[in-house]
C-alpha cells in the first residue's frame, strides 16, 4: 500500500508539475501607423485570460494552457482584431499588433460638408493625411510636405526666388483653396508666398478635396481644396519640439506649447524657424541654385471653455520672411539696382481666425478670418510693393429635419482690399493708383438627404454677388452608395467653379525676368464645370487592411485665364481663353498595413491638361501627363523604422522665347526619391536622419537663360527674343543630393 501510494503522490505531481511546465506566455507591443498605444485589451476568446497594454503599449498574459486560442485585440477608437494563436508546448511567445483606426470614430473630416462627418460616411471625398505621413520626409514646410500627395504638386514658379504654390491634378495654384482650420487664409497674394511657415509642431492632419468647392467655399475652389487641420489645445502634448539640419546648410525649427491662461482658456503655441543662408552654385551659372531665406512664424491658439461646453476658439499667426535669389556675388546694397541681379522679397504677414458657437438652442455658429500682407520686393530693377488686406465672416446653421434630411445654411461675406505699384491698380486714366476693393457677400444652402442607411444625396447651392463682376451661381450635387460593411463605397459628383483673377497677386512669372505684361481686355470671371467618379474597396486580412482608392475626373473651362508666353516671346499676355480648356484623368490610391510593420501608401495620376482656340488643341504648359508617389515603411520594432519616399512626374511642356531657343521644349520625366531611419529611444526622444534626392536630379543647366546677362545690356530682345534673360522656364528644383539629420522631443 505504502509503494502505490508512492506511485500515485509521484504520478499526480508529476502532471500537475508537467501541466504547469506547459503552460505558455503571450507577449508584445501594440501600435498604430507606427506610434505605439497604450490601454488596449487583449483577452483569449471563451476564457478568463487577459490582460492591457501599458503606457508603452506593452502587453503580456501568462499561464496559457497549450491549445489553440483566438486572440482578441480592442480599443475604442479602432478595428477589433482577432487572431489565432496555437500552444503545442511550453513556450514564450512574442506578437506585435497594429491596430486600424476606425472610420467611424477616428477619421472626422469637415472640409466636404462643412460639418464633422466621419470620411467613409461622407458623400464628398476627403484625402486625409495624419501628420505621423508628413513626418516620413521631414521638410521646412507644408507647400514642400505635399509631394508625396497622389494629384497634388508643388510647383515652383521661379528659378530665382524660388516661390511657388500648389497644383492639383494639373491646375495651377490659383485654382487651389488653402484653408487653416476651414477658414479662408491663404488665397490671392498669399498664394504665392503664404504657404509656408505654418508650424508642423501643430498640425493634426490635412484634408483635400480635388475638383470644384465653390459651392461651400466661393471663389477660388476650383481645382480644389487643402485644409490645414491644427491640434486642438486639449489633445496637444505639453511640448512638442522638432528640429533637423541639412547638409547643404538647412535648419529648421518647430516649438509647439500647450498652456493654461486660466481655469477656462487654455492656449497652444507654436514657433517655426527656418534659415538658409549657404550660397551654392552647382551647376555653374552663376545663379543661387537655391534661394537664401530667413523666416520666422509665430502661432497661437486658444480655447475658451463655456458652461455650454459651446465652442469658442480663436487663433493668430505672424509670418516674417527675407528672401533672396540671385547672382552669386549680390548683396544687400545692390537690392533695386542694375549692376548685379538679384530677387530680394521681405513678406510681413498676420492672420487671425476662429469659430463661435452662438448660445442658442440650435447649432449655429459664427466663424471668422481676416489676414494681412505686405511685400516689399525687387525682381531686378523692377519694383513691387504690394498690400492685401482680407476680412471674412459667415454664420453657419445646421439642422436635422427628421431622419432624412441633414440641412446647412449659410450667409458669408468676404473683403479684398488690395493695391500694388504696378499698372494693375491704376485707374481708367493710367495716371492716379486705384486700389482694388472687392466685396463679396453671399448665401448657400446645403441638404444632405439620406435615401436608405447605405444612400446619400447632397444638394448644394450658392450665390455670391461680386461688387466688380456682378451675380455668381454655384450648384453642385453628390451621390454615395455603400455596402453593408462599407468595404465598398461609390461616389459620384457634378458642380459649378467659379474665379475672379487678380494676375500679380497670382502669377511670378508676371514680374520676373524681360518679358513686358500685356493684358488683352478686361479679364472677366472664369467658370468650370466638374465631374467625378470615386470608387474606395476595403480589404481586411487577418494581418493586413488594404484600401485600394480609385477616381475618374473631368473638369471644363469657360472663360479661363492662361498666360500666353508663345504669341509674343517678349510678352506675357493675359486674357480670357476664346475657346475651352479640359482636365480630365484618372487617379488611383492603394494602402497597406501589416502587423509586421509594413505600411505602403501608393498613388499614380494619368492626366490630360489641354486648351483649345481657334481649333487648334495644344498641351498646357508646366503640367504633367501622369505621376507617381510612394510611401514605404518598416517599422523593426516600437523604436526603429525606415521610410522611403518618392514621386515620379512625366515630361512637361515648358515655356520658350522663340523657335531659336536652344532650351528643350520638354522636361525629361524625373523623380525625387528620399531615405529615412528613425530610432525612438522613449515616448519623449526621436532622432531621424537620412538622404533626400538620392538620384540627384536637378534641371537642365541652362534652364535659366541668359544667365550671363540678366539685365539684357546691348541686348535688342524685340529683334532676338531667344537672347533675353528668363527664369520663367522651371519644373524642378535645383537643390541636389543631400544629408539630413534631426532630433524630436515630446512631453505630454
Amino acid at each position: 500500500m505504502k509503494t502505490s501510494f508512492n506511485i500515485f503522490i509521484i504520478l499526480f505531481f508529476g502532471t500537475l508539475f508537467a501541466s504547469y511546465s506547459q503552460n505558455n506566455t503571450l507577449s508584445g507591443e501594440i501600435f498604430n501607423d507606427g506610434e505605439i498605444l497604450p490601454f488596449v485589451n487583449i483577452y483569449l476568446k471563451n476564457t478568463k485570460l487577459g490582460a492591457a497594454s501599458d503606457d508603452n503599449g506593452i502587453y503580456q498574459i501568462k499561464n496559457i494552457p497549450k491549445g489553440t486560442y483566438t486572440v482578441v485585440i480592442s480599443s475604442i477608437g479602432f478595428r477589433t482584431k482577432s487572431v489565432k494563436i496555437t500552444f503545442n508546448k511550453s513556450e514564450n511567445i512574442t506578437r506585435n499588433f497594429s491596430l486600424i483606426s476606425d472610420n467611424s470614430l477616428d477619421e472626422i473630416v469637415v472640409s466636404g460638408t462643412l460639418r464633422p462627418v466621419s470620411k467613409s460616411d461622407s458623400p464628398v471625398p476627403v484625402e486625409v493625411y495624419s501628420e505621423t505621413f508628413f513626418r516620413k520626409n521631414p521638410t521646412p514646410s507644408i507647400f514642400e510636405s505635399l509631394q508625396n500627395v497622389n494629384g497634388v504638386r508643388p510647383q515652383l514658379n521661379c528659378s530665382v526666388c524660388n516661390t511657388g504654390d500648389i497644383h492639383i491634378n494639373g491646375l495651377e495654384g490659383p485654382y487651389t483653396f488653402v484653408l487653416i482650420d476651414g477658414m479662408p487664409i491663404v488665397s490671392g497674394l498669399s498664394t504665392v508666398y503664404g504657404l509656408t511657415g505654418i508650424p508642423q509642431a501643430l498640425i493634426e492632419r490635412v484634408e483635400i478635396v480635388k475638383g470644384p468647392a465653390s459651392t461651400l467655399y466661393g471663389s477660388e475652389a476650383v481645382g480644389g481644396i487643402i485644409n490645414v487641420i491644427t491640434k486642438k489645445p486639449a489633445n496637444a502634448p505639453l511640448l512638442s519640439t522638432d528640429t533637423f539640419a541639412s547638409s547643404w546648410g538647412e535648419v529648421n525649427l518647430d516649438v509647439g506649447l500647450r498652456y493654461n491662461a486660466s481655469e477656462k482658456v487654455q492656449g497652444l503655441l507654436g514657433v517655426n524657424y527656418f534659415n538658409y543662408q549657404n550660397r551654392i552654385d552647382n551647376n555653374d551659372d552663376n545663379f543661387t541654385d537655391m534661394t537664401l531665406q530667413n523666416r520666422i512664424s509665430l502661432f497661437n491658439k486658444v480655447n475658451i471653455k463655456r458652461k455650454s461646453n459651446k465652442v469658442f476658439t480663436i487663433a493668430g499667426r505672424y509670418v516674417y520672411e527675407d528672401r533672396w535669389g540671385g547672382e552669386m556675388d549680390w548683396e544687400k546694397e545692390f537690392r533695386g539696382g542694375n549692376q548685379i541681379y538679384g530677387e530680394s522679397i521681405y513678406t510681413n504677414r498676420w492672420e487671425t481666425f476662429g469659430t463661435y458657437e452662438l448660445p442658442t438652442s440650435e447649432n449655429l455658429s459664427f466663424q471668422f478670418s481676416a489676414n494681412g500682407h505686405y511685400q516689399d520686393s525687387f525682381y531686378g530693377e523692377t519694383s513691387y510693393d504690394a498690400e492685401q488686406v482680407i476680412g471674412f465672416g459667415q454664420l453657419i446653421y445646421n439642422k436635422q429635419l427628421g431622419k432624412k434630411h441633414d440641412l446647412l445654411l449659410g450667409a458669408a461675406y468676404r473683403y479684398t482690399f488690395y493695391d500694388d505699384n504696378t499698372f494693375a491698380t491704376l485707374n481708367e486714366n493710367g495716371v492716379d493708383n486705384s486700389p482694388s476693393i472687392i466685396h463679396l457677400p453671399g448665401i448657400f444652402a446645403q441638404d444632405e438627404i439620406s435615401l436608405s442607411d447605405r444612400k446619400k444625396l447632397l444638394l448644394g447651392v450658392r450665390w455670391d454677388n461680386n461688387s466688380v463682376h456682378g451675380n455668381i451661381f454655384s450648384p453642385r450635387v453628390n451621390y454615395k452608395w455603400s455596402s453593408r460593411d462599407k468595404s465598398n463605397i461609390v461616389r459620384l459628383s457634378a458642380g459649378n467653379g467659379f474665379r475672379v483673377a487678380n494676375v500679380f497677386t497670382e502669377d511670378h512669372a508676371a514680374l520676373t525676368g524681360a518679358r513686358t505684361v500685356e493684358f488683352d481686355g478686361a479679364l472677366d470671371p472664369e467658370t468650370s464645370w466638374n465631374g467625378n467618379v470615386n470608387y474606395v474597396k476595403k480589404i481586411n486580412t487577418e494581418n493586413s487592411f488594404i484600401t485600394i482608392d480609385a477616381s475618374a475626373f473631368y473638369t471644363y473651362f469657360n472663360n479661363r485665364i492662361l498666360p500666353d508666353y508663345e504669341s509674343d516671346p517678349n510678352k506675357i499676355i493675359y486674357a480670357n481663353l476664346e475657346g475651352s480648356s479640359v482636365s480630365q484623368g484618372i487617379s488611383l490610391n492603394a494602402d497597406l498595413i501589416h502587423t509586421n510593420g509594413l505600411m505602403v501608401n501608393a498613388g499614380a495620376t494619368l492626366m490630360e491638361v489641354s486648351v483649345t482656340e481657334d481649333g487648334v488643341k495644344r498641351k498646357q504648359l508646366l503640367t504633367e501627363g501622369f505621376s507617381g508617389v510612394w510611401s514605404i515603411s518598416y517599422k523593426f520594432n516600437n523604436d526603429f523604422s525606415i521610410d522611403y519616399t518618392g514621386n515620379l512626374y512625366g515630361p512637361m511642356r515648358l515655356p520658350l522665347l522663340g523657335e531659336n531657343d536652344s532650351r528643350d521644349e520638354y522636361s525629361p520625366m524625373f523623380s525625387i526619391q528620399n531615405i529615412q531611419l528613425s530610432k525612438k529611444f522613449n515616448n519623449s526622444w526621436e532622432i531621424y536622419g537620412g538622404v533626400k534626392n538620392l538620384l540627384n536630379f536637378t534641371p537642365a543647366a541652362n534652364s535659366i537663360n541668359s544667365a550671363n546677362n540678366p539685365f539684357d545690356d546691348g541686348v535688342n530682345t524685340e529683334l532676338n527674343p531667344e537672347s533675353a534673360f528668363d527664369p520663367s522656364y522651371v519644373y524642378a528644383s535645383n537643390q541636389g543630393i543631400r544629408a539630413f539629420a534631426g532630433v524630436r522631443f515630446t512631453l505630454f
